[in-house]
C-alpha cells in the first residue's frame, strides 16, 4: 500500500499561452501535486535523509516554469509529471496546473493528469 504526499497551490510565474500578449507577460500559475510512494522507512527512522525531498521537487518545478515557455497548460502538466517521476521512489503522481483568470467570468482554468512509473 502506497502513501500520499501532497503539495497544494505552489504559486509560480511564467510564460504560458499562445496569444501574443501571453508570450510577453509573466502570468500566475498554480501547481498542485500528489506523490504516491512508500513513507514507512522515513516514518520509522524520523530522519530527513530517508524522506523524499519535496523542497527540492518544488525548486525543480519553479525552475521549469520560470525558465521555459509553454503554449498549453497540458504540456506544462506533462513536463511537471515527468520531472517528479525522475525519482524512482515515486510510483505515481497526480499533477494539477491552474491558470487563474484565463477565461472571462471564471476564477481559474486547469488540467489534472495522473502518471505512473514505467515498469
Amino acid at each position: 500500500m502506497l502513501d500520499k504526499i501532497y503539495i497544494k497551490q505552489l504559486h509560480v510565474r511564467g510564460h504560458i499561452g499562445f496569444q501574443p500578449w501571453e508570450k510577453e507577460k509573466h502570468q500566475d500559475i498554480y501547481v498542485h501535486y500528489e506523490i504516491e510512494t512508500d513513507t514507512k522507512k522515513a516514518a520509522a527512522s524520523d530522519k530527513p535523509e530517508d524522506a523524499l525531498d519535496y523542497k527540492a521537487i518544488n525548486k525543480s518545478i519553479i525552475d521549469l516554469v520560470e525558465n521555459n515557455a509553454f503554449n498549453l497548460i497540458e504540456t506544462l502538466a506533462e513536463k511537471i509529471a515527468a520531472l517528479i517521476l525522475q525519482d524512482k521512489r515515486i510510483i505515481k503522481t497526480c499533477v494539477k496546473v491552474e491558470k487563474p483568470d484565463a477565461l472571462r467570468f471564471t476564477k481559474t482554468v486547469g488540467v489534472e493528469i495522473t502518471r505512473e512509473q514505467h515498469v
